[in-house]
């Protein structure tokens, strides 16, 4: 009988210690299944409520147990900012509305963005012969009426007065210089300087312009011609600058006061700046002011961009983060209409500033950013925003009771973990500083040949708006197609890969093209696939970043990609000087880049890694097999006794889950 009952208890025992190492087997499948949805906040009580079945599974019931184990209530819910947004519509129709209402900032800052096109475009000019000065006048009144009498009536003065050379086939005039001789008074048909002299002289009178295309632009306005035609393309450089400066400023004072007075402080200087602008009496004062357009416009898209993607969930912010972009494309097409019918660049400057005046409509309607209020510990402000969030989305029942408690102590429990990131930790681990580095790469080359595409539009067919309207066009479909494009089985890595090589590769045959047509068509394929690389480097970089260092990496990344658009009009310089020599750089930049990307990781559908140590880890903790977690259990078991209960268990699985965010503990 006593070996009988030592048996028993014997069998007791080991089926007790199996049971621990199946509930601990469960209790890890439960964990990755967790792991696997928690980027949806939706799923977050399901997700708990999963774990917990896991976890006291009916093996409680066993004969086996000593004594009867009861389930214990669940804890208290942990409500986070994007489960709260999970419960109340994480892109309803509130958001949806402020969302477009927000975008409609975009217009007006791209086409002060992508004004530079016609506002600097280079003007057909030559010397100017005081003598034949009014009967040049004259040849303006044909202007508008008939394009080809206004160029006949121009170019005769031209002929008779310029020096002119055999370039490729073609006659060119000199931009510089005329003959230097004692002109008629009256210019007469026949009448060829190079009769009475063959010695020239530089432009000591002036210059005139055709003006066929445009009535005026910074050229004519400023006699931006010869030695000081640099000078157009230099005032785009300042415009960037600003661009580099305003994503400090305004990401500093975004922080301060808050992204709603920033935004609107931001509208306010780009409209004064703008209209200020368009009355320059000197090339220096505009380029001051072009310089504060450029620092506020890029305030405005910043600020449009963060409100946007702080108003939805966390499983819709690649759609929200694609409307300012989307919305940039529809102002840049807008554009091309307003110039073809404004040709004049001061009324066209005025027209876009004014066009800033109705965003501020939105000051009685758009909240201050939530998230921003919490983080400012301004929780009745949060609470008040997220009801009518819950309002508009009909979802006012579903907000959960003493929300502003829950939301300070989200806070707390957030403050106590946070720790003040630098720059530097983006290069203290070999493994970061390597993917850094590569991502500064990619963002540098893409603004570069981005920019320098947009900018260079002119060159690519015989009508100006023409082709800036498809350049602006195809950015449109390539924003909006980027999403199916890089969750399909190419993922990010490869379809980065793709679009920065077909567009690298559109640049190197667009140098060797002499058809219009063709040209335009192989340069609107490679825009195409420079926009689409560049929106998929925004998304790339977020998910390859580790959270604790995901800002200040992207902060830095967008700063390189500054210095490339800073550099893009300087690239057309150097396209001046030797035929098509910016395109060339673009290609090897664009295809020895593309390779360099295949060196990161693939992100499409895995989990985000949270703190840099997990990114230089070989093996993620989370991620050992089943007989390591036994041994771990027995181990635990031995250490115990027969002391395996629960809490034991509990804490075993957390201390594997450690360093991971959003991973709902074991009940103790």
């Amino acid at each position: 009988m006593e070996i009988k009952s030592r048996r028993l208890n014997s069998n007791r025992e080991t089926v007790r210690q199996l049971i621990h190492v199946i509930n601990s087997y469960i209790s890890k499948s439960a964990v990755r299944i967790q792991e696997s949805l928690k980027y949806s906040p939706v799923t977050a009580d399901f997700n708990f409520d999963l774990k917990r079945r896991f976890n006291y599974i009916s093996l409680k019931n066993s004969p086996y147990f000593a004594t009867p184990v009861s389930c214990p209530p669940p804890p208290p819910k942990k409500m986070n900012f994007d489960a709260i947004l999970g419960l109340i519509g994480e892109m309803g129709p509130y958001q949806i509305k402020l969302m477009f209402l927000v975008c409609l900032s975009a217009l007006p800052e791209a086409m002060h963005s992508m004004i530079a096109v016609f506002m600097t475009a280079d003007m057909d000019h030559w010397c100017e012969v005081e003598e034949w000065s009014q009967s040049v006048d004259d040849c303006y009144v044909l202007r508008d009426v008939n394009t080809d009498q206004y160029l006949e009536c121009m170019y005769q003065y031209r002929n008779s007065s310029i020096p002119r050379s055999i370039e490729d086939g073609e006659v060119v005039y000199s931009r510089c210089s005329k003959y230097d001789t004692d002109y008629p008074s009256q210019w007469y048909d026949g009448y060829y300087a190079y009769n009475y002299t063959n010695s020239t002289i530089e432009c000591d009178q002036g210059w005139v312009y055709d003006q066929s295309q445009y009535k005026t632009t910074i050229v004519n306005s400023f006699d931006l011609t010869c030695e000081k035609q640099y000078l157009a393309d230099t005032s785009q450089s300042l415009f960037y600058l600003g661009y580099l400066f305003g994503s400090f400023l305004s990401g500093s004072l975004a922080d301060i006061i808050g992204r709603y007075k920033t935004f609107f402080i931001a509208i306010l200087v780009d409209f004064t700046a703008g209209f200020i602008q368009s009355f320059a009496p000197s090339f220096w004062f505009f380029c001051i002011f072009r310089f504060l357009v450029g620092v506020s416009n890029i305030s405005i898209y910043l600020m449009s961009y963060v409100i946007v993607t702080e108003l939805v969930g966390p499983s819709r912010r690649v759609i929200a983060g694609i409307a300012p972009p989307l919305a940039f494309s529809v102002g840049s097409m807008i554009l091309a209409g307003f110039a073809l019918g404004i040709r004049d660049w001061r009324n066209l400057q005025r027209l876009i500033s004014l066009c800033l005046l109705p965003c501020l409509l939105l000051i009685p309607i758009l909240p201050e950013s939530a998230r921003w209020l919490m983080a400012r510990n301004r929780f009745e402000e949060t609470e008040k925003i997220l009801q009518k969030t819950a309002k508009g989305n009909n979802s006012l029942d579903k907000l959960p009771e003493n929300l502003t408690e829950m939301l300070k102590k989200e806070q707390e429990a957030s403050r106590s973990q946070q720790s003040t990131p630098t720059i530097i930790d983006l290069f203290r681990v070999r493994t970061l500083r390597r993917r850094t580095l590569l991502l500064y790469a990619l963002w540098f080359t893409n603004s570069l040949i981005y920019f320098g595409l947009s900018l260079n539009t002119a060159d690519l067919g015989s009508n100006d708006y023409v082709t800036f309207f498809i350049s602006a066009a195809v950015e449109f479909p390539a924003n909006l197609l980027v999403i199916p494009f890089i969750e399909s089985f190419l993922g990010r890595r490869f379809s980065e890969f793709i679009l920065l090589a077909v567009g690298g590769t559109c640049c190197l045959i667009t140098s060797f093209l002499d058809n219009e047509t063709a040209i335009t068509a192989v340069a609107m394929t490679g825009k195409f696939c420079i926009t689409a690389s560049y929106t998929t480097a925004y998304i790339y970089s977020s998910e390859i970043f580790p959270t604790t260092v995901r800002s200040i990496g992207m902060g830095s990344c967008s700063t390189i990609a500054r210095i490339g658009s800073i550099l893009a009009p300087v690239m057309l310089i150097l396209g001046d000087i030797f035929d098509d020599l910016h395109l060339i750089i673009f290609a090897i930049l664009a295809l020895l880049v593309s390779f360099l990307v295949l060196l990161l990781p693939e992100t499409r559908g895995k989990p985000l890694q949270n703190t840099i140590e997990q990114i230089d880890n070989r093996i993620d903790k989370t991620e050992k097999n089943v007989e390591s977690i036994v041994q771990e259990v027995k181990g635990v078991s031995g250490e115990k006794g027969t002391q395996t209960d629960e809490t034991t268990e509990g804490v075993v699985i957390d201390k594997k889950m450690e360093g991971h965010d959003n991973v709902s503990y074991l009940p103790e």
